[in-house]
């Protein structure tokens, strides 16, 4: 197995914690393995590798952050892109085309990041239903949930507790009708009092008709990176921060956590070593571990990769690199 640390500058390869870089560039905010290929969403656009990320090529889609590529069952992949919208491929991802219906559904409601100045809206999270190619689910920062079951043709949203600001969504392994989304404070024109139950995890037990509050009693609560094991018992792991710019640089550090549940949602509990309880560093990557039975891989702003097992121990596997965004394993 190969570990793939997508970061503030290019992706790397971890190999017994020695890191060598194997695409220079800027942010790389998704890594994702998808049957053979290696595919990085960067800042400007797609780039993939069909030899572990040893090399990489140009992709397409310039011009346009790619914050998640996804695949169907009948091998169609998607890309999430900002501004808000969403590209399929039918040729395994050597070209993309725009389905054009969510980009006009993003403008129309006016989706965006409630920033000085305004910034357009992400397409950042995508669930492919596993029984159904043309059935999709599109969380977008901040907008909400768009729902399609003609493969865009048409679309309804959703707004898990009222919260347009998602950040990342899963599907239960065996049950897809149960979603997982984690949310932020963001809202289309203003930022949402930082209180119980304006941000963090939710679930819906019927693809996404209704959802419910499942970070009850959890502090910090901002929930942004997030994973699910698809060993049983499919283990939901979600790194949470005090807010959206949650850093090192803080006085006080990140104050950043990471949670588990085995019962979907509805407990958690803390993956976190004394030397975590809060951490300093704050958690952007986040990816299951294949080897290790109920582990996670986790990057930080700080520059470090760490596998982190069930019970909360806590191995590093490289450190001196840029904040890590996003990991992978091929």
């Amino acid at each position: 197995m190969r570990i793939l640390a997508g970061t503030r500058r290019g992706v790397f390869t971890i190999d017994e914690q020695d890191a060598s870089q194997v695409l220079e560039g800027g942010r790389i905010i998704e890594l994702a393995t998808i049957g053979e290929r290696v595919f990085a969403g960067t800042g400007d656009g797609l780039h993939v590798s069909d030899d572990r990320g040893t090399t990489w090529s140009f992709a397409g889609l310039g011009g346009h952050e790619v914050w998640q590529v996804r695949g169907a069952s009948d091998g169609t992949l998607y890309a999430g892109t900002a501004p808000s919208g969403l590209y399929k491929s039918t040729d395994n991802g050597d070209s993309w085309v725009e389905v054009t219906t969510l980009g006009a559904l993003a403008r129309d409601g006016g989706w965006g990041i409630p920033l000085d100045p305004p910034i357009p809206g992400r397409a950042r999270a995508l669930v492919v239903d596993s029984r159904d190619p043309a059935h999709l689910w599109v969380g977008v920062e901040v907008g909400g949930i768009a729902q399609t079951r003609d493969g865009g043709e048409s679309w309804e949203i959703g707004l898990p507790g009222g919260n347009p600001d998602l950040h990342m969504m899963f599907a239960h392994p065996e049950q897809p009708d149960v979603l997982y989304a984690s949310t932020g404070y963001g809202r289309l024109d203003t930022v949402a009092e930082m209180v119980e139950p304006n941000a963090g995890v939710f679930r819906s037990d019927n693809g996404g008709g209704d959802w419910t509050y499942a970070w009850h009693g959890i502090t910090p609560r901002y929930s942004r990176p997030m994973c699910v094991d698809p060993r049983a018992p499919f283990g939901l792991t979600v790194a949470s921060a005090p807010t959206a710019f949650s850093s090192y640089r803080d006085e006080t550090g990140a104050g950043a956590m990471l949670f588990r549940s085995t019962d979907r949602g509805e407990s958690w509990r803390s993956l976190c070593d004394q030397d975590h309880s809060p951490s300093r560093a704050n958690f952007h990557g986040l990816a299951v571990d294949p080897e290790n039975g109920g582990g996670v891989l986790v990057g930080t702003d700080t520059g470090e990769l760490w596998r982190v097992s069930d019970d909360a121990q806590w191995q590093p596997c490289a450190s001196g690199l840029p904040a890590v965004l996003a990991i992978a394993t091929a």
